[in-house]
């Protein structure tokens, strides 16, 4: 069925970005992996072909759009090329929020142009060693001493850990008030108790700096807060997460939609017995399968982000999106390296590197049973 939710400045975005990719981007993807981490340079790079901030107004040097069919465009070509090291998304799709619509004035010239040009990496900093789904559990704390917060604790798995240079913080404020108890903080590298960690060994996605982050009595101004303090910072971060989910999503059905295609293109050449494999019954059905679902997730999340644009996005939408279309990944690309036999579990063929990077997208932004768990409880149970 013909895909109708680009417009033309949307396509034409998109040239701007595949363009991007194959200059800046793949030919130097496998040594990046093999370091651990993406050179900072390629952030600015990107920032100077505007592929960040555009929902930063104009006047902070972002494209004062609010429209998250760009931030697509960059995840699906991202993912398309196997690029799972560019943590941009994590910038766009997660941070870039809670810098627009919670700061003020003054933070918003200290920190948004940089945002958009790339030369300031960020990062959210949520999980903890013992705190990952349950966020209310977080022991992180922030006690008031005047101008400042004396911030102590320790966060773990966070994406763009190593090269952050904004760092939003959730810490107890009050930690006998719960959930209402929580504020965010962002932190700057560089301040004193401030350390990252180690870069995280992971499964798959090797080019990501994933870290531990520690702060040790980090002096963090009162002007560092994002919104007033009034506990809130755990319903910000429930505001925040659906958009969170649904960025997962449209990486999750990219990745299902490529892998689908180089493996049908694979059976079309691969001899077995005489003929080529995608001539057998159980091959055809197997892709065939895989074809209809994931066209049926496609439609499903492109309607989700037209909710979305629309201020219709619903927390048990984007739950059905982010569960739904991770659990099929991570299906689809196990049965496609089947499909390849023994070449399938050669790094050199991009199926194995696309197995090991899909783990992770079924526990990271809510693991599949909280999601359930969410939409569950939508039933008044």
């Amino acid at each position: 069925m013909r895909r109708d939710l680009f417009d033309e400045e949307h396509l034409l975005f998109r040239e701007t970005v595949r363009e991007f990719m194959a200059r800046e981007v793949v030919p130097h993807h496998a040594r990046w992996e093999k370091d651990g981490i993406v050179p900072r340079e390629v952030w600015k790079k990107a920032g100077e072909v505007g592929m960040f901030g555009f929902s930063v107004p104009e006047e902070y040097g972002g494209a004062g759009i609010t429209d998250f069919r760009y931030n697509a465009v960059i995840v699906e070509e991202i993912i398309r090329n196997g690029a799972s090291g560019l943590g941009f998304s994590l910038h766009n799709d997660v941070v870039a929020p809670y810098l627009v619509d919670l700061t003020d004035e003054e933070q918003k010239r200290r920190w948004l142009p940089g945002f958009a040009s790339g030369e300031l990496i960020t990062a959210i900093a949520m999980t903890e060693p013992g705190a990952g789904s349950d966020l209310q559990g977080i022991r992180t704390t922030a006690v008031r001493e005047g101008d400042h917060y004396l911030l102590n604790g320790q966060k773990t798995f966070i994406t763009n850990g190593v090269n952050a240079d904004l760092v939003i913080v959730v810490a107890k404020t009050d930690p006998a008030a719960g959930a209402r108890g929580t504020t965010l903080l962002v932190v700057e590298r560089g301040m004193d108790g401030f350390g990252h960690g180690r870069n995280l060994d992971k499964v798959g996605m090797k080019a990501q700096d994933t870290a531990e982050l520690f702060f040790e009595n980090v002096r963090v101004p009162v002007a560092n807060r994002l919104g007033p303090e009034d506990g809130r910072g755990f319903f910000q971060l429930m505001d925040n997460l659906p958009q969170e989910r649904l960025s997962i999503a449209v990486a999750a059905v990219a990745a299902a939609e490529t892998v689908l295609e180089q493996t049908i293109e694979y059976c079309k050449g691969r001899q077995a017995f005489g003929r080529n494999i995608g001539s057998f019954q159980n091959t055809r059905f197997v892709l065939a399968e895989l074809a209809t679902e994931t066209e049926i997730a496609r439609h499903y999340v492109d309607k989700c982000i037209v909710a979305l644009n629309a201020g219709e996005l619903t927390v048990v939408d984007a739950a059905k999106a982010k569960w739904w279309t991770t659990e099929l990944q991570t299906k689809l690309i196990d049965r496609c390296l089947q499909l390849h036999g023994g070449y399938g579990y050669m790094n050199e063929y991009p199926v194995a590197k696309a197995w090991l990077d899909s783990r992770v997208q079924t526990i990271y932004g809510g693991t599949t049973e909280i999601m359930k768990e969410i939409i569950g409880r939508s039933f008044g149970f």
